[in-house]
Protein backbone atom coordinates (compact mmCIF):
# COMPACT_ATOMS: atom_id res chain seq x y z
CA UNK A 1 0.00 0.00 0.00
CA UNK A 2 2.49 2.43 1.04
CA UNK A 3 4.60 1.29 -2.95
CA UNK A 4 1.53 2.15 -4.31
CA UNK A 5 0.44 5.73 -2.42
CA UNK A 6 4.13 6.68 -3.15
CA UNK A 7 4.15 5.71 -6.86
CA UNK A 8 0.98 7.73 -7.05
CA UNK A 9 2.81 10.65 -5.39
CA UNK A 10 5.67 10.67 -8.04
CA UNK A 11 3.20 10.42 -10.76
CA UNK A 12 1.27 13.59 -9.32
CA UNK A 13 4.66 15.33 -9.16
CA UNK A 14 5.72 14.14 -12.40
CA UNK A 15 2.38 15.41 -13.88
CA UNK A 16 2.61 18.82 -12.48
CA UNK A 17 5.69 19.55 -13.32
CA UNK A 18 5.17 19.12 -17.07
CA UNK A 19 1.54 20.47 -16.40
CA UNK A 20 3.60 24.07 -15.45
CA UNK A 21 5.98 23.90 -17.70
CA UNK A 22 3.63 23.62 -21.03
CA UNK A 23 1.88 26.63 -19.30
CA UNK A 24 5.23 28.35 -19.13
CA UNK A 25 5.57 27.74 -22.78
CA UNK A 26 1.76 29.11 -23.26
CA UNK A 27 2.04 31.78 -21.12
CA UNK A 28 5.47 32.97 -23.47
CA UNK A 29 4.04 32.50 -26.74
CA UNK A 30 1.29 34.86 -25.31
CA UNK A 31 3.09 37.34 -23.85
CA UNK A 32 3.03 41.23 -25.10
CA UNK A 33 4.18 43.90 -24.34
CA UNK A 34 1.87 45.95 -26.87
CA UNK A 35 -1.66 46.70 -26.83
CA UNK A 36 -2.41 44.23 -29.26
CA UNK A 37 -1.66 41.04 -26.67
CA UNK A 38 -1.36 37.75 -29.11
CA UNK A 39 -4.60 35.59 -28.96
CA UNK A 40 -3.59 32.00 -29.18
CA UNK A 41 -6.01 29.87 -30.96
CA UNK A 42 -8.34 27.29 -29.02
CA UNK A 43 -6.93 24.74 -31.54
CA UNK A 44 -2.86 25.59 -29.58
CA UNK A 45 -4.68 25.61 -25.78
CA UNK A 46 -6.29 22.33 -26.75
CA UNK A 47 -3.15 20.81 -28.14
CA UNK A 48 -0.91 21.90 -25.52
CA UNK A 49 -2.98 20.40 -22.94
CA UNK A 50 -3.66 16.84 -24.74
CA UNK A 51 0.37 17.08 -24.35
CA UNK A 52 0.89 18.17 -20.95
CA UNK A 53 -0.57 14.55 -20.05
CA UNK A 54 0.61 12.62 -23.50
CA UNK A 55 3.84 11.22 -22.17
CA UNK A 56 2.20 9.86 -18.65
CA UNK A 57 -0.90 8.58 -20.33
CA UNK A 58 1.68 6.49 -23.04
CA UNK A 59 3.91 5.21 -20.35
CA UNK A 60 0.77 3.79 -18.69
CA UNK A 61 -0.24 2.22 -21.64
CA UNK A 62 3.48 1.07 -22.74
CA UNK A 63 3.96 -0.70 -19.49
CA UNK A 64 1.05 -2.98 -20.19
CA UNK A 65 -0.18 -3.11 -23.70
CA UNK A 66 1.94 -3.73 -26.85
CA UNK A 67 0.64 -3.27 -30.51
CA UNK A 68 1.16 -0.83 -33.18
CA UNK A 69 -1.33 1.80 -31.60
CA UNK A 70 0.51 2.34 -28.10
CA UNK A 71 3.96 2.39 -30.04
CA UNK A 72 3.07 5.28 -32.22
CA UNK A 73 1.75 6.85 -28.97
CA UNK A 74 4.29 6.54 -27.15
CA UNK A 75 6.99 7.49 -29.88
CA UNK A 76 4.89 10.99 -30.24
CA UNK A 77 4.75 11.45 -26.77
CA UNK A 78 9.05 10.63 -26.47
CA UNK A 79 9.43 13.13 -29.16
CA UNK A 80 7.39 15.69 -27.83
CA UNK A 81 9.19 15.80 -24.34
CA UNK A 82 12.24 15.85 -26.01
CA UNK A 83 10.98 18.85 -27.92
CA UNK A 84 9.64 20.42 -24.86
CA UNK A 85 12.73 20.41 -22.95
CA UNK A 86 14.63 22.59 -26.18
CA UNK A 87 11.22 24.55 -25.79
CA UNK A 88 11.35 25.63 -22.28
CA UNK A 89 15.10 26.42 -22.72
CA UNK A 90 13.92 28.75 -25.20
CA UNK A 91 11.31 30.23 -23.21
CA UNK A 92 13.31 30.61 -20.18
CA UNK A 93 16.35 32.04 -22.66
CA UNK A 94 13.39 34.89 -23.49
CA UNK A 95 12.95 36.16 -20.80
CA UNK A 96 16.15 36.80 -19.81
CA UNK A 97 16.93 38.59 -22.96
CA UNK A 98 13.51 40.29 -22.20
CA UNK A 99 14.41 41.37 -18.52
CA UNK A 100 18.04 42.58 -19.71
CA UNK A 101 16.74 44.63 -22.88
CA UNK A 102 13.57 46.11 -20.10
CA UNK A 103 16.42 47.03 -17.82
CA UNK A 104 18.33 48.34 -20.51
CA UNK A 105 15.42 50.75 -21.84
CA UNK A 106 15.29 49.43 -25.23
CA UNK A 107 11.90 48.15 -26.85
CA UNK A 108 12.44 44.86 -28.30
CA UNK A 109 9.45 42.69 -30.00
CA UNK A 110 9.59 40.31 -27.73
CA UNK A 111 7.15 37.70 -29.94
CA UNK A 112 9.18 37.97 -32.40
CA UNK A 113 12.52 36.88 -30.56
CA UNK A 114 9.76 34.42 -29.00
CA UNK A 115 9.31 32.82 -32.53
CA UNK A 116 12.99 32.93 -33.44
CA UNK A 117 13.98 30.89 -30.21
CA UNK A 118 11.18 28.27 -30.47
CA UNK A 119 12.25 27.70 -34.11
CA UNK A 120 15.49 27.17 -33.45
CA UNK A 121 14.42 25.16 -30.24
CA UNK A 122 12.41 22.96 -32.99
CA UNK A 123 14.95 22.43 -35.59
CA UNK A 124 17.60 21.41 -33.13
CA UNK A 125 15.41 19.29 -31.22
CA UNK A 126 14.44 17.35 -35.42
CA UNK A 127 18.64 17.01 -34.99
CA UNK A 128 18.20 14.85 -31.95
CA UNK A 129 15.64 12.83 -33.24
CA UNK A 130 18.11 11.94 -36.37
CA UNK A 131 21.34 11.64 -34.62
CA UNK A 132 19.98 9.37 -31.82
CA UNK A 133 19.24 6.82 -34.93
CA UNK A 134 22.88 7.27 -36.35
CA UNK A 135 24.75 4.65 -34.28
CA UNK A 136 28.64 5.12 -34.41
CA UNK A 137 31.87 2.91 -34.27
CA UNK A 138 33.91 4.31 -31.05
CA UNK A 139 37.12 2.76 -31.03
CA UNK A 140 39.61 2.72 -28.29
CA UNK A 141 42.88 1.20 -26.98
CA UNK A 142 43.07 -0.87 -23.45
CA UNK A 143 46.25 -1.36 -21.97
CA UNK A 144 46.22 -4.55 -19.22
CA UNK A 145 49.00 -5.54 -17.10
CA UNK A 146 49.45 -9.23 -17.24
CA UNK A 147 47.05 -9.68 -19.93
CA UNK A 148 47.29 -13.63 -21.58
CA UNK A 149 49.70 -14.14 -24.52
CA UNK A 150 46.20 -15.54 -26.43
CA UNK A 151 44.30 -11.52 -26.12
CA UNK A 152 47.29 -9.50 -27.41
CA UNK A 153 46.31 -7.38 -29.90
CA UNK A 154 42.57 -8.99 -29.59
CA UNK A 155 39.43 -7.16 -30.09
CA UNK A 156 36.12 -7.19 -27.90
CA UNK A 157 32.70 -5.36 -28.90
CA UNK A 158 30.73 -3.37 -26.11
CA UNK A 159 27.52 -2.67 -26.78
CA UNK A 160 24.68 -1.33 -23.75
CA UNK A 161 21.25 0.31 -23.00
CA UNK A 162 19.37 -0.55 -26.64
CA UNK A 163 16.53 -0.22 -24.71
CA UNK A 164 13.99 -2.26 -26.81
CA UNK A 165 10.41 -1.47 -26.74
CA UNK A 166 8.21 0.88 -28.00
CA UNK A 167 10.42 2.81 -29.55
CA UNK A 168 13.39 0.63 -30.53
CA UNK A 169 12.80 -3.18 -31.18
CA UNK A 170 13.80 -6.29 -33.08
CA UNK A 171 14.72 -4.55 -36.13
CA UNK A 172 16.81 -2.01 -34.34
CA UNK A 173 18.84 -4.88 -32.84
CA UNK A 174 19.29 -6.43 -36.40
CA UNK A 175 21.41 -3.34 -37.32
CA UNK A 176 23.41 -3.41 -34.19
CA UNK A 177 24.18 -7.25 -34.61
CA UNK A 178 25.28 -6.18 -37.99
CA UNK A 179 27.55 -3.67 -37.31
CA UNK A 180 28.79 -5.86 -34.47
CA UNK A 181 30.37 -8.72 -36.83
CA UNK A 182 31.26 -6.72 -39.28
CA UNK A 183 33.76 -5.71 -36.70
CA UNK A 184 34.72 -9.70 -36.33
CA UNK A 185 35.51 -9.23 -32.16
CA UNK A 186 37.24 -11.99 -30.11
CA UNK A 187 34.65 -11.34 -27.44
CA UNK A 188 31.33 -9.57 -26.94
CA UNK A 189 29.69 -7.96 -24.03
CA UNK A 190 26.25 -6.29 -23.23
CA UNK A 191 26.31 -3.85 -20.19
CA UNK A 192 22.73 -4.33 -19.30
CA UNK A 193 19.43 -2.51 -19.91
CA UNK A 194 18.62 -4.53 -23.65
CA UNK A 195 15.13 -3.87 -22.72
CA UNK A 196 13.69 -0.93 -21.81
CA UNK A 197 11.00 -2.51 -19.37
CA UNK A 198 8.04 -1.36 -20.86
CA UNK A 199 5.77 -4.89 -22.78
CA UNK A 200 7.48 -6.22 -24.53
CA UNK A 201 7.79 -10.06 -26.41
CA UNK A 202 10.72 -10.25 -24.49
CA UNK A 203 11.99 -13.89 -26.42
CA UNK A 204 11.07 -12.30 -30.24
CA UNK A 205 12.64 -9.41 -29.64
CA UNK A 206 16.09 -11.44 -28.62
CA UNK A 207 16.20 -13.60 -31.08
CA UNK A 208 18.49 -10.98 -33.87
CA UNK A 209 21.31 -11.62 -30.71
CA UNK A 210 21.20 -15.66 -31.89
CA UNK A 211 23.50 -14.36 -34.52
CA UNK A 212 26.10 -13.12 -32.60
CA UNK A 213 29.22 -15.10 -32.37
CA UNK A 214 32.70 -14.59 -31.26
CA UNK A 215 35.68 -16.90 -30.30
CA UNK A 216 35.70 -16.00 -27.03
CA UNK A 217 32.16 -15.76 -25.98
CA UNK A 218 29.02 -13.30 -25.81
CA UNK A 219 28.27 -12.15 -22.09
CA UNK A 220 25.17 -10.17 -20.65
CA UNK A 221 24.68 -8.43 -17.31
CA UNK A 222 21.31 -7.34 -16.34
CA UNK A 223 20.64 -3.47 -16.02
CA UNK A 224 17.75 -1.54 -13.98
CA UNK A 225 15.22 -1.82 -16.73
CA UNK A 226 15.84 -5.29 -16.47
CA UNK A 227 15.37 -5.54 -12.98
CA UNK A 228 12.29 -2.95 -12.21
CA UNK A 229 10.82 -6.02 -11.29
CA UNK A 230 11.22 -10.13 -11.96
CA UNK A 231 13.70 -10.57 -14.18
CA UNK A 232 13.31 -14.12 -15.19
CA UNK A 233 11.34 -13.08 -18.37
CA UNK A 234 14.27 -11.38 -20.01
CA UNK A 235 17.66 -13.64 -18.89
CA UNK A 236 15.36 -16.76 -20.25
CA UNK A 237 15.08 -14.38 -23.55
CA UNK A 238 18.28 -13.70 -23.76
CA UNK A 239 20.19 -17.03 -23.24
CA UNK A 240 17.42 -18.77 -25.29
CA UNK A 241 19.39 -16.83 -28.08
CA UNK A 242 22.89 -18.05 -26.82
CA UNK A 243 24.58 -15.80 -24.86
CA UNK A 244 26.03 -16.27 -21.93
CA UNK A 245 24.11 -14.13 -18.57
CA UNK A 246 26.54 -13.43 -16.13
CA UNK A 247 25.04 -14.05 -12.81
CA UNK A 248 27.64 -12.94 -9.81
CA UNK A 249 29.93 -15.30 -11.83
CA UNK A 250 33.77 -15.39 -13.19
CA UNK A 251 34.31 -17.40 -16.56
CA UNK A 252 38.01 -17.99 -17.95
CA UNK A 253 38.21 -17.02 -21.51
CA UNK A 254 41.93 -18.13 -22.39
CA UNK A 255 43.25 -16.78 -19.06
CA UNK A 256 40.86 -13.44 -19.09
CA UNK A 257 38.91 -13.40 -16.05
CA UNK A 258 35.43 -12.08 -17.47
CA UNK A 259 33.25 -11.30 -14.19
CA UNK A 260 29.30 -10.50 -14.17
CA UNK A 261 27.52 -8.49 -11.72
CA UNK A 262 24.38 -7.78 -12.60
CA UNK A 263 22.79 -4.23 -11.49
CA UNK A 264 20.78 -5.02 -8.29
CA UNK A 265 23.93 -6.43 -6.89
CA UNK A 266 26.29 -3.49 -7.48
CA UNK A 267 24.08 -0.52 -6.31
CA UNK A 268 25.73 -1.09 -2.35
CA UNK A 269 29.28 -0.52 -1.89
CA UNK A 270 29.06 -3.18 0.80
CA UNK A 271 27.27 -6.13 -1.10
CA UNK A 272 29.28 -5.14 -4.17
CA UNK A 273 32.38 -5.72 -2.58
CA UNK A 274 30.92 -9.07 -0.87
CA UNK A 275 29.84 -10.50 -4.18
CA UNK A 276 33.71 -10.05 -5.46
CA UNK A 277 35.32 -11.34 -2.60
CA UNK A 278 33.03 -14.36 -3.06
CA UNK A 279 33.44 -14.49 -6.74
CA UNK A 280 36.91 -14.62 -6.30
CA UNK A 281 39.40 -12.42 -8.67
CA UNK A 282 42.54 -12.54 -8.83
CA UNK A 283 44.77 -9.51 -8.58
CA UNK A 284 47.33 -11.26 -10.24
CA UNK A 285 45.83 -11.91 -13.31
CA UNK A 286 44.33 -9.56 -16.04
CA UNK A 287 40.28 -9.43 -15.36
CA UNK A 288 37.75 -7.69 -16.54
CA UNK A 289 34.26 -6.83 -14.85
CA UNK A 290 31.00 -6.56 -16.72
CA UNK A 291 28.43 -4.61 -14.35
CA UNK A 292 25.82 -1.97 -15.73
CA UNK A 293 26.57 1.18 -13.98
CA UNK A 294 29.79 3.26 -13.32
CA UNK A 295 28.42 3.65 -9.60
CA UNK A 296 31.21 2.31 -6.90
CA UNK A 297 34.21 1.60 -9.47
CA UNK A 298 36.06 2.38 -6.04
CA UNK A 299 34.61 -1.76 -4.80
CA UNK A 300 36.29 -3.28 -8.26
CA UNK A 301 39.35 -1.47 -7.69
CA UNK A 302 39.93 -2.74 -4.55
CA UNK A 303 39.15 -6.74 -5.27
CA UNK A 304 41.71 -6.50 -8.10
CA UNK A 305 40.05 -5.55 -11.18
CA UNK A 306 41.83 -4.37 -14.22
CA UNK A 307 38.93 -3.26 -16.19
CA UNK A 308 35.46 -2.59 -15.48
CA UNK A 309 32.83 -2.17 -18.88
CA UNK A 310 29.46 -0.19 -17.88
CA UNK A 311 27.00 1.74 -19.50
CA UNK A 312 24.04 3.29 -17.89
CA UNK A 313 24.88 7.18 -18.23
CA UNK A 314 23.01 8.07 -21.79
CA UNK A 315 25.47 10.95 -20.61
CA UNK A 316 22.44 12.35 -20.17
CA UNK A 317 21.59 11.93 -23.85
CA UNK A 318 20.97 15.64 -24.18
CA UNK A 319 20.70 19.15 -22.45
CA UNK A 320 20.09 19.73 -19.65
CA UNK A 321 20.06 16.40 -18.34
CA UNK A 322 23.85 16.24 -19.90
CA UNK A 323 25.34 18.43 -17.50
CA UNK A 324 23.67 16.54 -14.39
CA UNK A 325 24.80 13.42 -15.41
CA UNK A 326 28.08 14.32 -15.69
CA UNK A 327 27.73 16.32 -12.11
CA UNK A 328 26.79 12.86 -10.85
CA UNK A 329 29.00 10.69 -12.40
CA UNK A 330 32.20 13.11 -13.28
CA UNK A 331 35.13 10.95 -14.60
CA UNK A 332 33.41 7.93 -15.27
CA UNK A 333 30.30 9.71 -16.59
CA UNK A 334 31.95 8.71 -20.52
CA UNK A 335 35.04 6.68 -22.01
CA UNK A 336 38.04 5.52 -20.53
CA UNK A 337 39.48 6.59 -17.07
CA UNK A 338 41.27 5.11 -14.34
CA UNK A 339 40.75 4.91 -10.51
CA UNK A 340 44.07 3.35 -8.79
CA UNK A 341 45.38 0.43 -10.81
CA UNK A 342 42.33 -0.55 -12.43
CA UNK A 343 40.72 1.07 -15.65
CA UNK A 344 37.03 2.21 -16.31
CA UNK A 345 35.17 2.12 -20.11
CA UNK A 346 31.84 3.80 -19.69
CA UNK A 347 29.93 3.27 -23.09
CA UNK A 348 27.49 6.23 -24.19
CA UNK A 349 24.65 3.35 -25.19
CA UNK A 350 23.65 2.53 -28.56
CA UNK A 351 19.41 3.30 -27.52
CA UNK A 352 17.72 5.53 -25.72
CA UNK A 353 15.31 5.99 -22.93
CA UNK A 354 12.06 8.07 -22.67
CA UNK A 355 12.85 10.99 -25.79
CA UNK A 356 14.63 9.59 -28.16
CA UNK A 357 17.16 12.60 -28.75
CA UNK A 358 20.73 13.07 -28.59
CA UNK A 359 22.57 15.89 -28.60
CA UNK A 360 26.33 16.56 -27.51
CA UNK A 361 26.44 12.71 -27.47
CA UNK A 362 26.14 9.91 -29.77
CA UNK A 363 24.64 6.79 -29.63
CA UNK A 364 27.47 3.98 -30.55
CA UNK A 365 29.12 0.59 -30.05
CA UNK A 366 32.51 0.13 -28.52
CA UNK A 367 35.18 -1.69 -30.01
CA UNK A 368 37.88 -2.22 -27.58
CA UNK A 369 41.44 -3.31 -28.31
CA UNK A 370 43.82 -5.07 -26.10
CA UNK A 371 47.61 -4.52 -25.87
Amino acid sequence: MKIRRGLVGFIAVVQAILFLTHLVLYQTWTFSTADNAVVAPLWLKVALGILSVSFLVASLLAWRYTGSVVRLIYKVAAVWLGLLSFLFLAAVAAWLVFAVTWLAGLNVNFHRQVEILFGLAGAVGIYGVFNAGWTRITRTTVRLANLPEAWRGRKAALISDLHLGHVRNGSFLRRIVAHVLKEKPDAIFIAGDLYDGTAIDAKRAAEPLSQLTAPHGVYFVAGNHEQFGDDSKYLRAVESAGVRVLQNEKVDAAGLQIIGVPYRHATHTGHLASVLAGIGVDPGRASILLTHAPDHPQVAEAAGVSLQLSGHTHVGQFVPWSWLARRVYRQFVYGLSRIGKMQVFTSSGAGTWGPPLRLGTNPEIVVLQFE
